[in-house]
């Protein structure tokens, strides 16, 4: 039974994410600009970070639980921040490139559009609501029923991937444009010894 799970959840993640694709693909095709309240439902989505975090459970041994995976796909407040994260963190820093390249609109498209902003200030107000997003992370983790519920590495995992998005997009969209620097500290990270001297 527990097979099940570590089965059904990735692959049912998998579908909402192609999903959620289709209707971004319907939206570019229509020129459409959609509210941020309907814009956000699906992109959260089409960020891919829930697929992500709960595909990231299957390898953890006994900490993943079938109760675990059934807490994971309710959508529960760490995992809707993380998502939130990734998904403004990415419009933000690369929705010129994405425009120029016939993408649907971003968040930042949305904003402009539904507030009658400017780029800057839909840019400022996204970032304030990534703040928000992280302090909902900070509360779960340390003050949240939940905590004392799901297992620590269950939720330093959602964390950890988390703080993948800040390394990532902390100097523009180093996901897509992979620079020098992204590349020379996931070097020094991962290939470079770090001396240890006593």
């Amino acid at each position: 039974m527990t097979s099940f799970y570590f089965i059904f959840f990735p692959f049912s993640y998998f579908k909402q994410l192609s999903e959620s694709y289709f209707v971004e693909a319907k939206w570019c095709n229509e020129n459409y600009v959609p509210t941020m309240k309907e814009y956000m439902r699906n992109a959260v989505v089409s960020a891919g970070y829930i697929m992500l975090i709960v595909t990231s459970f299957v390898g953890m041994g006994d900490f993943v639980t079938p109760e675990i995976f059934n807490w994971a796909s309710n959508n529960p407040k760490i995992i809707d921040a993380s998502s939130i994260i990734a998904r403004l963190l990415n419009d933000v820093t690369s929705h010129k490139f994405e425009q120029e390249r016939g993408h649907c609109a971003s968040a930042v498209e949305c904003y402009m559009r539904e507030h009658a902003v400017s780029e800057e200030e839909a840019c400022r107000e996204l970032m304030k609501q990534v703040e928000n997003a992280w302090k909902n992370i900070n509360q779960e983790l340390i003050f949240s029923e939940i905590s004392k519920v799901v297992p620590r590495p269950v939720l330093t995992r959602i964390l950890n991937l988390t703080r993948v998005l800040d390394f990532i997009y902390k100097n523009g969209d180093g996901y897509t444009h992979v620079g020098k620097k992204t590349k020379d500290e996931i070097t020094s990270l991962l290939i470079d010894p770090i001396s240890a001297s006593y």
